[in-house]
């Protein structure tokens, strides 16, 4: 699969599907290198969707003397579209920083998004969402990777889904795999996470937006998904109640592509 030298680094993407073009991205994590069957489904066989790895995760490389910020981020996959020739796509950002950067895209460039999607997301951090970033760092940094997984694993999933399935969610080919002896990038994520601050400029965006508001989010709940519809102008939103950060169960992740789906849709 493709690496391009864009915004001085280079960056890894794959492209699936045919359709109007749609980029799709999570958290600290990527949806490449066999990792598109965790996206909604149904979106590869209407859109061709692009997926990318973040600058220093996987096959793309990064540049620490640079800030990282979301801002920086955006660039990044601004100059992905450009490198496509893409002059207007969807923007699905899911659980995590990706919905993030995906909102400094609509705000940098509103010509470029046709439309915004946002679940597991926030616009401002809050002391709570700081503190959780900041321990599982020095998590990550004093007991290992492995620590740090089974932690935040608990904290994103529902208890029944962990339950029967936490064997598959933890090891070598579990959760946040890529952050695996990458501690670099797990800092620089956690830098611009924390820095995050558009709840100001959402007013900006321009594109119709839809944002998912998980009742049992015990990372991004409802308390910062909310303040995110209430800014972007005209913004929908759609309550999972029972719902953790991570969308999990064959009702909900159907109840989750068939509103994502529809919506898109209708634009």
């Amino acid at each position: 699969m493709p690496t391009a030298l864009l915004n001085e680094h280079h960056m890894h993407y794959e492209i699936h599907g045919e359709g109007e073009p749609l980029f799709i991205s999570g958290g600290w994590g990527t949806f490449c290198h066999g990792g598109i069957g965790h996206i909604p489904a149904g979106l590869t066989e209407r859109y061709q969707v692009i997926v990318f790895d973040h600058r220093g995760l996987a096959d793309s490389d990064d540049d620490p003397t640079i800030p990282a910020t979301t801002a920086l981020y955006a660039e990044d996959v601004i100059a992905l579209a450009a490198h496509l020739g893409l002059e207007r796509a969807h923007f699905v950002g899911i659980v995590g920083i990706g919905a993030c950067i995906f909102q400094e895209v609509a705000i940098r460039r509103p010509d470029l998004v046709r439309s915004l999607v946002n679940s597991g997301c926030w616009a401002r951090v809050d002391p709570y969402l700081a503190a959780q970033m900041d321990l599982w760092l020095e998590m990550h940094a004093a007991a290992g990777f492995e620590a740090f997984q089974r932690f935040v694993v608990v904290e994103s999933f529902r208890p029944d889904f962990f339950a029967a399935a936490g064997h598959r969610l933890l090891g070598p080919d579990g959760g946040w795999k890529e952050l695996r002896g990458n501690l670099q990038a797990h800092r620089r994520l956690t830098e611009a996470a924390k820095a995050h601050d558009a709840l100001d400029r959402l007013g900006r965006i321009r594109a119709p937006a839809l944002v998912f508001h998980n009742g049992i989010d015990r990372i991004t709940g409802p308390r910062l998904t909310r303040p995110v519809q209430a800014a972007i102008p005209g913004a929908m939103g759609y309550e999972m109640p029972q719902a953790a950060h991570v969308v999990t169960g064959r009702d909900a992740k159907a109840e989750f592509a068939r509103t994502l789906l529809a919506f898109l849709a209708a634009q």
